[in-house]
């Protein structure tokens, strides 16, 4: 009888545990709490940032299309021209970029003195 007493406790208190941990992994599963993960912004003090940030990126889109433009062969330019060409476009590119990353850098560092 004492056996069995000891049998029906360990699987009652297996089960126990067992439907504890079955609840505690429901609750966490995104699918039933979807209200816990809302994102809310309360203050928009960042426009001019987000403004720079969109001159920002016009200024790069407009650098790479026009390296797209300049890193094309021209009619008439030997390989030799054409590859010098591609080389001195490739310094000016980066140096560009690098110019316009910088520019950001700088309006960032400036803001965060204020």
């Amino acid at each position: 009888m004492n056996n069995i007493t000891k049998k029906i406790m360990f699987y009652s208190l297996a089960g126990i545990m067992q439907f504890g941990l079955g609840a505690t992994v429901i609750e966490a599963i995104p699918l039933y709490n979807e209200d816990s993960q809302r994102i809310v912004q309360l203050d928009d003090r960042r426009q001019p940032d987000n403004d720079r940030q969109r001159k920002h990126d016009e200024r790069q889109r407009e650098e790479n299309e026009r390296h797209e433009r300049e890193m094309r062969r021209h009619d008439g330019e030997s390989d030799r021209d054409w590859h010098e060409r591609q080389e001195r476009e490739n310094r000016r590119h980066n140096d560009a970029l690098r110019d316009i990353s910088n520019i950001l850098l700088g309006i960032a560092i400036g803001s965060a003195r204020d």
